[in-house]
């Protein structure tokens, strides 16, 4: 039998017990991680925003981040403040209908002859949904906390898009020599995906909103605009996130007729083929070309890891992930070749 080297065993129970501590840090810091990967995708939204001003005005790098950061915190700010009270009557109609609309619902289901157990389903989701809107309170007190991690994003974006180019020659500083080249190609190709990827999906937000509003109001249903918005923002949920914003929609609906609530769906579905017909396309165009399998078990994984940041952040994490995996170990590992998006 070989005899054992003491060096090479105390080589590789370091490295094991490294590779153990980096797990654990990023197990118990995952919400810290997350919080990072979101200033860095606003600070590539920043810094996308800045080179256009820049090439539009010719002005200095410095003013024109100062102008896309007024111009970011202009629309943030004049949306809350345009639509804020709105808004919130209009919720403030959705706690009070959505409980009458799951009555009337009960009430067609027992029209058809659907059974006893299907209107003590609905008279359970009433009880829970009217629960849920009443905690609403507690819920917006508790939300209040993200107040800061939104602060500390912004912050650090606007650091990272000061001078992004300290930020990835101090990375790769921390890379071998030879890996170096495909780190550095493989940066771009994430920061250009990053850059592409908000493009589109803002251009899809503010179409899905506006066709949601105009086709909720011509249906008669109530809160059409604060449908429209919530319906704009979940939007960024890939798949899943138009299924979540029909959900209240449909159930409003019901406020006013079976009818409108069949039209709505038809809206919402229409809405949907919209989406992943055409919008979602014009996403990939602008980042990567995802298969939609893999941003809807994406959408789950990091849902099931992280919670609702995760899920937040499904699209932009799977983007960097795609494009890393295909970069670094198809291309620079297997050696394949790989085509990249035209993401300009």
């Amino acid at each position: 039998m070989p005899a054992t080297n003491p060096a090479a065993v105390a080589r590789s129970t370091l490295i094991v017990l490294a590779i153990v501590g980096c797990a654990w840090l990023l197990v118990e810091l995952n919400r810290f991680f997350l919080l990072v990967f979101a200033a860095i995708v606003l600070g590539a939204v920043f810094d996308a925003i800045t080179d256009r001003i820049c090439r539009w005005t010719g002005i200095a790098r410095p003013y024109g981040l100062s102008l896309a950061i007024i111009a970011f915190l202009a629309v943030f700010v004049g949306a809350f403040a345009l639509f804020g009270a709105q808004l919130a009557g209009e919720f403030d109609t959705i706690r009070q209908t959505i409980p009458a609309a799951i009555e009337r619902l009960q009430g067609s289901l027992e029209s058809y002859g659907m059974g006893s157990s299907i209107s003590e389903l609905a008279q359970l989701g009433s009880d829970d949904v009217s629960r849920l809107f009443t905690q609403a309170g507690g819920f917006a007190l508790a939300a209040g906390n993200g107040i800061a991690d939104f602060v500390l994003v912004l912050v650090g974006a606007i650091f990272m898009a000061a001078n992004p180019d300290v930020y990835r020659r101090g990375f790769l500083l921390l890379i071998p020599d030879k890996a170096e080249p495909i780190t550095a190609q493989a940066l771009d190709d994430t920061g250009k995906g990053l850059r592409g990827w908000m493009m589109g999906q803002a251009i899809s937000s503010l179409l899905v909103a506006a066709l949601t509003w105009i086709g909720l109001w011509l249906l008669g249903v109530p809160a059409a605009g604060g449908l429209g918005v919530i319906a704009g923002l979940l939007d960024i949920i890939p798949m899943v996130g138009p299924i979540i914003a029909g959900v209240p929609a449909v159930l409003l609906a019901f406020t006013v007729s079976p009818l409108t609530a069949l039209w709505t769906l038809l809206l919402f579905l229409a809405i949907q083929q919209l989406q992943g017909n055409f919008l979602q396309p014009m996403i990939q165009k602008h980042a990567v070309d995802i298969p939609p399998a893999l941003l809807l078990f994406a959408v789950l994984a990091f849902g099931l890891l992280f919670g609702f940041l995760g899920v937040l952040l499904a699209a932009p994490l799977t983007i960097v992930s795609f494009i890393l995996v295909r970069r670094v170990y198809v291309e620079a590992i297997l050696g394949k070749p790989i085509t990249v998006a035209d993401v300009e």
